[in-house]
């Protein structure tokens, strides 16, 4: 397509007033007048001709230049890519109009091969779809990406364009979700008071009953219960963007990742707490858990196992309780995998919920593909649960469905790891236990090994934690009796008068002062002359 640049002034005749045009007689100095470009474009879809012109250049070679670069934009699109070509005369005609800079002839590139709307800037809502859509890994860790940005990125930032975002738009932005949470927060304390209220309305009587109408009327018209967006969950939401920044800065979309500089509240991971006397006391006062982790004593794992010693998925829990997989490795467990005359079983596949969708993945990390040892309890569990599976096998004959699984519901199809959880919580509740996670029992099984003189190495390796510090921070609690012994076992080493001991009469005297202390041989020193002449 054709273009060119010439030179022109605007001098005027001083007696027609005209324009010289070309016609001035100054022209002849280069420094006299200014240079303009004129560039074709594609035609408009009705036919109509279209160009690019801009003037005001102070020399021959700024003017050149600007043409040169006009002329690499309309070769971004192929002859034969009419769409290219028409977004490119877009583009081109609104920087003319706006009398914008020349756009990025690289960034053009990139958005047109990304099929991006050229006459405008690239928003972060848009590039974070571009870099979601071509995310590689695993399926769990994607759709954790994706509730990220469609539940807090988007709705909040998704209009801002991605080369202006600043780190105080994301200081705003998880400002913004803390005053939510308190939002939240007295939402939920509202919805559950009207629930509270409710129940204390009688059932019987027409003045109850209407009571209760208008009630529940009230209660369908507030919102519904929602999660606070907890440290944790705000240190993800950062995590996902951060990346998606990275991946624009690779390419060459913009050159500095403000999620990088944002300050945030730490997420902490909770310290598993046991239930003791004392905190299951205050648990039923209040209805407050001391720690969102809590952990059963052996006596509470004991109650609850001996409960459930009937039900088809005792096995499963037992599993978990002593040997700590997590719930979708017990689920995922194969027979291939599983090794009772050994007493050994290999960690090779887990179930992951996605949504509701269960899928079949690998463990969690290359950590979590381990073998584990099973004691002999266990191992007769998995061998009586194995009968069962056999007799189930022949009851429903040709409708039986192999999984190979481990555990299954009755008809062989592989278990929904939710139901499972659902199923715990019913069965402890039915003997009143204090209330604990599926994955608290994973907690359990690694402050009983620790109880029972495993190091944390040997945890670590059980648990399949690629690092040994989540295994001593997170994981292990030390049970009341271990860390009384302890305490008594600390408290004797150090040497004591025997009046501390044994304690003291009423008159004063120290009780047994002439006997040595326990641990005299350590303290003492030989007796002088005199000592022994007395």
């Amino acid at each position: 397509m054709k273009g060119s640049t010439h030179r022109r002034c605007y001098c005027r005749d001083p007696y027609t007033g005209k324009p010289l045009g070309k016609k001035c007689p100054k022209l002849t100095s280069r420094k006299h007048g200014s240079y303009s470009i004129r560039q074709e474009l594609p035609p408009r879809a009705d036919g109509t001709r279209r160009s690019f012109s801009r003037a005001g250049y102070d020399s021959l070679k700024a003017a050149q230049g600007d043409l040169d670069h006009v002329r690499s934009l309309l070769g971004l699109a192929d002859a034969d890519d009419a769409e290219g070509l028409t977004q490119i005369a877009e583009l081109l005609e609104k920087v003319a109009e706006e009398k914008a800079p020349l756009p990025d002839i690289e960034a053009t590139r990139r958005r047109l091969s990304h099929g991006l709307d050229l006459t405008n800037g690239l928003t972060v809502g848009e590039w974070l779809d571009i870099w979601l859509a071509g995310k590689k890994g695993r399926q769990s860790a994607i759709s954790r990406d994706e509730s990220n940005i469609r539940v807090h990125l988007k709705p909040r930032i998704g209009h801002l364009r991605l080369d202006r975002l600043r780190v105080t738009h994301l200081s705003e932005m998880f400002e913004a979700i803390a005053e939510a949470n308190v939002e939240i927060a007295e939402c939920n304390a509202a919805r559950r008071k009207a629930f509270e209220d409710l129940a204390q309305i009688p059932w019987k009587g027409r003045e109850y009953r209407a009571r209760r109408k208008v009630m529940k009327a009230a209660i369908a018209e507030m919102e519904p219960y929602r999660r606070i967006v907890g440290p944790a969950t705000r240190q993800r939401v950062r995590s996902t963007l951060r990346a998606a920044l990275n991946a624009a800065i690779a390419q060459q979309l913009i050159t500095f990742n403000p999620a990088v500089h944002v300050e945030l509240e730490a997420g902490k991971r909770p310290k598993a707490l046991v239930w003791t006397d004392e905190r299951i006391l205050h648990w039923e006062r209040t209805g407050e858990k001391p720690s969102p982790v809590m952990v059963w004593t052996p006596e509470h794992t004991g109650l609850f196992l001996d409960h459930i010693a009937e039900d088809r998925l005792y096995a499963l829990f037992h599993l978990i309780a002593f040997r700590g997989l997590r719930r979708g490795e017990a689920c995922g467990q194969k027979w291939t995998d599983t090794h009772l005359d050994a007493g050994l079983i290999t960690v090779a596949k887990q179930l992951v919920v996605d949504g509701w969708e269960v899928y079949e993945d690998d463990p969690k990390t290359d950590a979590g593909a381990r073998t584990i040892a099973l004691d002999s309890d266990t191992v007769q569990a998995l061998k009586r649960h194995r009968a069962q599976q056999d007799r189930d096998r022949e009851e429903w004959a040709s409708a039986w469905v192999e999984t190979g699984r481990v555990f299954t519901r009755e008809n062989g199809e592989m278990l929904h790891p939710a139901n499972v959880t659902r199923r715990f919580v019913e069965l402890y509740e039915e003997i009143g236990l204090p209330p604990v996670r599926l994955h608290d029992l994973r907690h359990g099984a690694a402050t009983l090994a620790h109880a029972a003189g495993a190091d944390l190495k040997d945890i670590q390796e059980m648990l399949g934690h690629s690092s040994i510090t989540i295994t001593a921070d997170t994981y292990t609690s030390l049970l009341p009796e271990a860390d009384l012994a302890i305490a008594e076992a600390a408290a004797r080493l150090v040497p004591r008068a025997q009046r501390v001991l044994d304690g003291a009469d009423p008159s004063g005297e120290i009780l047994g002062s002439g006997a040595p202390s326990a641990h005299a041989p350590l303290t003492q020193t030989a007796p002088d002359e005199r000592s022994e002449a007395e």
